[in-house]
């Protein structure tokens, strides 16, 4: 099986699905021009996104490293790392997420303050209702989960389904705080009502942001091939 399929669907909002249909023509100019059969659009049907991953047909598409540490690693093949350095809370291959309140569940001198970790801010969410999307989402509940060290203390967590959501959930007075990936809160700030909202109440610790993967199916030189290709034309960082 020769893999013919593409997927950008991890910060494919429909506000912005004009900008990810031109990222994914860059990356499919790059690749023709390496020799590699890109498809010319999108795949956008990927029905459960745990299932289109592990499609032995995908050439390019990318996924969070929740996952990846739950058995998908050994499934597919990672291409590279995106750079998120165009968005505040990224630098480089690395991103944060940014734990959102409502501003008016702060007092003045909480408003708008900058914690440099996570952990300073324990004190501050302990016994707050908690939104997150999955709970296998690096951004919105490991990250969270491995600084503070735990989760339990929220005496309730609600699963949302999306950082959108999460948002949504926060806003409206259902939940307290949630953790949202960088460039999704970018978004949010762009393209959601809801998040005006919301105020940064601190980061999480810098990590690695979601890779591009390909099926394992993909012959090795095929991989080698389009890693410095994405390299070269800085398409990926690392």
């Amino acid at each position: 099986m020769t893999p013919s399929i593409a997927a950008l669907p991890m910060y494919d909002w429909p506000e912005v699905r004009a900008e990810t249909d031109a990222q994914w023509s860059r990356i499919r100019g790059v690749l023709r021009d390496a020799g590699i059969g890109a498809p010319e659009a999108l795949t956008r049907d990927t029905g459960d996104l745990y299932d289109f991953w592990r499609r032995p047909d995908i050439l390019f598409a990318q996924t969070c490293w929740g996952p990846m540490g739950d058995g998908l690693a050994k499934e597919v093949h990672v291409i590279g790392q995106p750079d998120y350095s165009d968005v505040e809370g990224g630098e480089g291959e690395l991103y944060r997420s940014v734990v959102l309140m409502r501003s008016d569940a702060l007092d003045g001198e909480q408003q708008g303050s900058m914690a440099p970790s996570i952990a300073s801010l324990s004190d501050m969410i302990r016994g707050r209702r908690f939104a997150y999307n999955v709970p296998d989402s690096m951004s919105g509940y490991l990250a969270l989960q491995a600084d503070l060290g735990s989760l339990d203390l929220f005496p309730e967590q609600i699963a949302t389904g999306g950082h959108r959501a999460s948002i949504r959930t926060v806003a409206a007075g259902r939940a307290d705080v949630c953790a949202i990936d960088c460039r999704s809160w970018a978004l949010a700030q762009r393209h959601e009502p809801a998040a005006a909202g919301l105020v940064p109440v601190g980061w999480t610790s810098p990590r690695k942001g979601l890779p591009y993967i390909t099926g394992r199916q993909t012959p090795p030189e095929t991989l080698t091939t389009m890693r410095a290709a994405l390299l070269e034309t800085g398409l990926i960082v690392a």
